[in-house]
């Protein structure tokens, strides 16, 4: 690991929950960290997130090896910041499992097949006959042919999420800026990083973290390397508030564009995503009807439901779905935490821990080659499928 003499090892990029586990895994390290966003802290992204930290929408992979790092790793960093920051750490963590259900009897058959392959890779899938399901989830549809329990899936929420490990951050003297953009990153002779130029002025480190999300192309364009991250669509839907209890948990569809359905602790039912994000181009109204669909024919009830919001954002994705995470060797001193698909906020406690292991030469909690920048695969510049 180098550092500096005087001022900050590393520059973190990014004030979102990428960017915040990062500079928190690192901070724990005693590696000197600023973390600089170009807008508000957690404001883009992370913002609009509905803060799902599933195992259930993976198949075995590298994919669910990082989730399953993640939910292993989310308790013990929050007790542990709770220990440090005491309530400044609530984030709304709850681990309340999650439901996997099918409605046809071609998906009912794909879904017992992808929760047996997952069993087999070590997660807890219990399988529930209509009834059971029906006793977890009152109001599910009756037109379940196949239901699989998720007892592992959590959810969180990402900006008090993101605050929290930013106070941490803070605490152990890092800084944290806001309204402050990187506009360039600066290199020696070498080609190592050996700082970023803000317009306030330049800022000497030894590393930076490109953990800007959307923007993190653009970054790795400023360090004359290409990133095939591109940004894509991401709608999240927040009904009026309802009775607690009206969904219990995190509950999804089968199939290939998987609605999921989930609870606040407000009240507002929070109705996104779970598959594949969707190229641009895709009429916002289609969108929007679509959500909808997926989420009454789950829930009938909620068709009576008005809709309050809708977040519309964007997230970073890749062609493999799979995050990129570790040192660019093209750049040395150039690290990447980027593309988790709009799953950031579930993967964020592992991403963190993962860069800052690597950074500081610790073994890895699991294996970082599926998510090199230079893997296989990636170099597609379209990004998602």
């Amino acid at each position: 690991m180098r550092v500096l003499r005087e001022g900050v090892d590393v520059v973190v990029v990014g004030g979102g929950i990428i960017g915040a586990a990062c500079a928190e895994a690192l901070s724990r390290r005693g590696v000197r960290v600023l973390v600089l966003d170009r807008g508000p802290l957690a404001g883009a992204t992370t913002a609009r997130g509905e803060g799902r930290l599933l195992v259930s929408d993976k198949a075995p992979g590298a994919g669910l090896a990082l989730a399953r790092a993640a939910l292993r790793r989310w308790p013990v960093l929050l007790a542990a910041l709770r220990e440090e920051i005491g309530s400044r750490a609530a984030c709304e963590f709850a681990p309340q499992g999650g439901l996997v259900v099918a409605t046809r009897e071609a998906e009912a058959t794909a879904l017992r097949d992808l929760a047996a392959a997952q069993r087999a890779a070590g997660v807890t899938a219990v399988d529930l006959t209509p009834e059971e399901a029906a006793g977890y989830e009152p109001r599910l549809t009756p037109a379940v042919r196949a239901a699989v329990r998720y007892p592992e899936d959590a959810r969180l929420q990402p900006v008090l999420a993101a605050t929290a490990l930013l106070a941490a951050v803070r605490a152990r003297g890092g800084e944290v800026r806001s309204g402050v953009g990187v506009l360039g990153v600066e290199t020696g002779a070498d080609g190592w990083v050996v700082g970023v130029r803000t317009a306030q002025g330049q800022v000497p480190c030894v590393a930076v973290v490109n953990a800007c999300g959307t923007g993190a192309a653009a970054l790795a364009r400023q360090a004359r390397v290409p990133l095939p991250v591109p940004s894509r669509p991401a709608t999240t839907l927040v009904t009026a508030p309802l009775p607690l209890g009206t969904v219990r948990h995190q509950v999804s569809g089968a199939g290939p564009a998987p609605v999921s359905v989930g609870p606040s602790p407000a009240g507002p039912v929070l109705i996104g995503r779970t598959g594949p994000v969707p190229r641009g181009g895709v009429p916002r109204a289609e969108v929007l009807a679509g959500l909808a669909r997926g989420a009454t024919a789950l829930f009938p009830a909620l068709a009576d439901v008005p809709v309050l919001r809708v977040h519309d954002g964007l997230c970073a994705c890749t062609r493999d779905r799979l995050p990129v995470i570790g040192e660019d060797p093209r750049r040395p001193g150039l690290w990447h935490a980027t593309g988790h698909a709009g799953a950031g906020a579930g993967l964020a406690a592992a991403t963190g821990e993962l860069l800052a292991q690597l950074f500081t030469g610790e073994p890895p909690l699991l294996d970082p080659r599926p998510y090199r920048v230079d893997r296989p695969g990636l170099g597609e510049e379209d990004g998602c499928p």
